[in-house]
């Protein structure tokens, strides 16, 4: 029996898969509300899934690897989903909700959910089966389900990942646990009054995000750092000079958050366009082979493994959730009592944007996940241009309807802005996630329309959950500038950084103090990267390029986020070239030795992200826990006096430690 008979016998979507799948839902939702309130991240729950998945179902007879795809596909969708806390917390900074109506929140993510998975499907086959873009998380899933599928006997594999996840695990314990070790330093120096910094995180799991990644993406967040740190920071800082008993490092952030960071919003929104307007054609031919289907059912593709949901399936869903997100934002206005006219207009108006806005973000998120990976793909810069899109337009019907000459009016225009764009935000997220599970559905030869029914359950279990998290964080200790209660503690309150940010621009569009000239300066920065990538492709063949999304996230991202995924792309560059060089010289097969190096790389970076998710996921559970229930928000911490400095360097040499050891397990390809 051949490879692919023996495939198609196999099972994908069985009943304790889905069961299985909704209890990981359940805490990878959770822990990544929680850490993405507290710490403004959130980690790509994929991976971890797929370990768990192949962990239980191995206890089962019959389990395989398309059945623990189909597993980790759902707790993806739903763990990614928990990315709408970048928004909708601001409801409640504004004064707005005084908490989370259950059936609001609930509508909201699963429409927006559903809607995500809908508009990816189209773009399956220009973005994922005809595409050369990395998607270092999908390749990373893959091989796990590969490594760990019981019947291909590929020890040799899950010694690898069990190696890069035990030496990130212990990594991440010390760091977020103990907190014995930093996860990043960094140098700041003064030339006059320009502020510099030279910055450096110790992430292992974003050194194995970045060898998957690659030497083109990594070198454009570098450029996208250098403008960010070594141009734009200094020259404002310069311009300004810092205020008498602030800090260098204080000072400096608060320029880069209040200025420099919307430069990088304007080059990724104009990037963003470009690579929209670059994939219209593959997209309309996946959307008119698509329809061909609808019309003529033997149009229908024979490969199983080319199947998406059925055209009439796809259009039946999509009114179904339109219709959902209309009741949602007529429950939303209602409380207005604003006239009939009015309030059909803006459930119109906002039920127009947030499809139109999402469509098109699903094309740009899923085209940013295949760059750099869905945990370093910035979701709240999509979140940015979505909330200044929607601000604009309903300004612009406010100045027509009276509802901006009111202070109460005006900050139901900001609340319903805030609304509408948490519903792009659970669009994009879905789209930026779901496109690497079909990547790794691609890969171990899965059913796709199994993949996107999976995908759907996923957001609609995990849509259920982010409300009363979301209810139990909030009344537990607040959100910054929300308190739930006057007797708290400010220190506590978790600080929902993105929704912080969303609100800042919102309140600044209506109030007109918003400051558009780093935007468009980042637009123009945009146009003239985008220039100099077509020139490079043009006079290099396509050896060459500069994505400008990729530069933009540079600019948007923390540095110490940046830096490790730069180093890892860099590590793997001089590895290639190192064996290229070697196997020439022995006389080897160039080809074999790559493709060995490829695998141990992959294997081993994909054992990094695991090992320091799955500690992220098990510390989430226990900082939650202690701090409901009245104890510290570092219960496992060490509280070591004068340790900032040893912290760093302990840092540093492990992170030395690891990169070393990631590079002496992918050099072992010159045995091949």
């Amino acid at each position: 029996m051949s490879v692919s008979t023996q495939q198609d016998s196999l099972k994908e979507l069985t009943l304790r898969g889905m069961i299985l799948g909704a209890l990981i839902t359940v805490v990878f939702t959770a822990s990544n509300v929680y850490l993405g309130l507290k710490v403004g991240l959130t980690f790509a729950s994929s991976i971890p899934a797929a370990v768990i998945s192949m962990a239980v179902l191995k206890m089962f007879a019959g389990s395989n690897i398309l059945e623990n795809n189909m597993v980790q596909t759902q707790a993806s969708a739903a763990g990614t989903l928990s990315s709408v806390i970048f928004v909708i917390p601001g409801l409640l900074m504004i004064g707005y909700w005084q908490g989370f109506p259950f059936w609001q929140t609930m509508l909201l993510c699963a429409s927006g959910g559903i809607l995500g998975v809908i508009f990816t499907i189209p773009l399956r086959n220009a973005m994922v089966t005809r595409s050369e873009l990395p998607y270092p998380e999908g390749v990373a899933a893959a091989e796990i389900l590969k490594a760990g599928n019981h019947q291909s006997g590929n020890e040799s594999g899950i010694r690898e990942i069990a190696t890069g996840g035990v030496l990130a695990g212990i990594v991440a314990f010390l760091t977020n646990g103990l907190r014995v070790v930093a996860d990043g330093a960094s140098y700041w120096f003064k030339s006059g009054n320009a502020i510099f910094q030279v910055p450096m995180g110790f992430s292992l799991a974003l050194v194995g995000a970045g060898y998957l990644v690659g030497i083109v993406g990594g070198l454009a967040i570098l450029l996208g750092i250098f403008f960010a740190w070594g141009i734009a920071v200094p020259y404002f800082t310069a311009a300004a000079p810092m205020p008498e008993g602030a800090s260098l490092a204080g000072y400096a952030f608060g320029v880069w958050k209040e200025k420099v960071r919307f430069i990088g919003v304007g080059t990724i929104g104009v990037a963003a366009i470009w690579t929209l307007l670059m994939l219209m054609k593959p997209m309309l031919e996946g959307m008119t082979a698509s329809f061909r289907m609808l019309k003529d059912p033997n149009a229908k593709p024979n490969e199983r493994t080319e199947q998406d949901l059925s055209p009439k399936t796809m259009i039946y869903l999509t009114l179904a959730t339109v219709v959902l997100i209309a009741f949602s934002l007529y429950d939303f206005i209602r409380v207005m009592d604003l006239s009939a006219e009015v309030t059909v207009l803006l459930i119109v108006v906002c039920t127009v944007l947030t499809v139109a806005i999402g469509f098109f973000v699903a094309a740009a998120c899923g085209y940013m996940a295949g760059l750099v990976g869905s945990s370093s793909s910035p979701i709240s810069g999509i979140g940015i241009i979505s909330v200044v899109t929607i601000s604009l337009v309903l300004m612009l019907i406010g100045n027509v309807t009276g509802l901006t000459d009111s202070p109460e009016t005006l900050q139901f225009l900001t609340a319903l802005t805030i609304f509408s764009g948490s519903l792009v935000v659970t669009i994009a997220a879905i789209s930026n996630d779901n496109l690497q599970d079909l990547k790794t559905g691609l890969l171990v030869k899965a059913t796709p329309w199994r993949q996107e029914v999976a995908l759907i359950i996923g957001s609609i279990v995990g849509a259920l959950v982010i409300a009363p998290v979301l209810e139990i964080l909030y009344h537990a200790y607040g959100f910054t500038g929300a308190l739930p209660r006057e007797s708290m503690d400010p220190a506590q309150a978790l600080s929902a950084p993105q929704a912080t940010l969303m609100t800042t621009i919102a309140k600044g569009i209506f109030s007109h103090s918003l400051e558009w000239t780093y935007i468009f300066v980042g637009t123009a920065l945009g146009v003239a990267l985008i220039v100099i990538d077509t020139l490079l492709k043009k006079a290099s063949n396509k050896r060459f390029a500069l994505p400008a999304l990729a530069v933009g996230m540079g600019i948007y991202l923390p540095p110490v986020v940046n830096m490790p995924i730069i180093i890892g792309a860099v590590l793997a560059w001089l590895i290639n070239k190192h064996l290229d060089s070697y196997a020439k010289r022995n006389g080897k097969d160039v080809e074999k030795v790559q493709k060995a190096a490829e695998r141990n790389g992959t294997l081993f970076a994909a054992g990094l992200i695991v090992g320091e998710s799955l500690v992220g996921v098990v510390l989430a559970f226990i900082i939650a826990a202690s701090v409901t229930s009245g104890g510290s928000d570092a219960p496992l911490a060490l509280t070591l006096e004068n340790w900032d400095t040893a912290a760093e360097i302990l840092g540093l040499m492990l992170f030395v430690v690891g990169a070393g050891i990631l590079t002496l397990r992918v050099l072992k390809a010159k045995k091949s």
